[in-house]
């Protein structure tokens, strides 16, 4: 009789999946600690803490079609045929608690939460394809009394961990300022979410990565 050969058996990958990271005890400890900041910066500014599933359906983040997170997405079919994706970002998730309770939420309110996120992208040095955020939101405020305890809030992270204007800056981010500024450029308003995006990627990447998109966009 024949002996049948015994499948070699594949080396066991020691590695995490690329662009994601194992946290040891001492790498937790720095992150429960930086965690922690936020949470108490949080609560100063009388802000609730939430969350949500870090799988969603991909519906969620396909309805833009064409924006680049639709790009990035790390999506899949599940086993009972569903189009599902990880989270690249929190604020899709939240629009849909908001709007599962049907006007139930009484408003203001003001939440916050530090969600793992995903995104298929292209990995530069300090940016992975998944990450850790703290997103602070107000509803149901109008004025630019929200943008002003934000920056407040941040402004007092930044202090209670030791790092002032020499060491970091705060930019602004406004669509209102940047639609005025691109209309002014001649830029027409069928291809400014696109623009948006390169304009995005000025400080991540180098130019000549995004020529060629640039000058597609005219």
């Amino acid at each position: 009789k024949k002996k049948k050969k015994k499948q070699k058996q594949k080396k066991l990958e020691t590695n995490p999946p690329k662009g994601t990271r194992d946290f040891y005890p001492e790498d937790m400890r720095q992150r429960t600690w930086l965690f922690d900041q936020w949470r108490e910066v949080a609560k100063t500014y009388g802000f609730s803490e939430y969350d949500a599933p870090v799988l969603e359906a991909e519906s969620l983040y396909t309805r833009k079609a064409g924006e680049e997170v639709t790009e990035q997405l790390y999506n899949f079919v599940d086993k009972g045929d569903r189009n599902v994706a990880l989270r690249p970002e929190m604020t899709p998730s939240l629009a849909r608690m908001v709007m599962a309770k049907k006007g139930g939420l009484g408003l203001p309110f003001k939440w916050f939460s530090i969600p793992q996120c995903w995104r298929y992208e292209r990995m530069t040095r300090g940016r992975r394809r998944e990450h850790y955020q703290w997103n602070m939101d107000i509803w149901g405020v109008e004025g630019v009394e929200t943008e002003a305890e934000l920056l407040a809030a941040m402004v007092d992270f930044f202090e209670r961990v030791g790092l002032s204007a020499e060491d970091v800056g705060i930019k602004v981010n406004s669509r209102m300022v940047i639609g005025e500024v691109l209309s002014e450029l001649g830029i027409p308003e069928d291809k400014f979410a696109a623009t948006c995006v390169l304009v995005d990627k000025l400080e991540k990447v180098p130019i000549d990565a995004i020529q060629g998109d640039l000058e597609e966009l005219g």
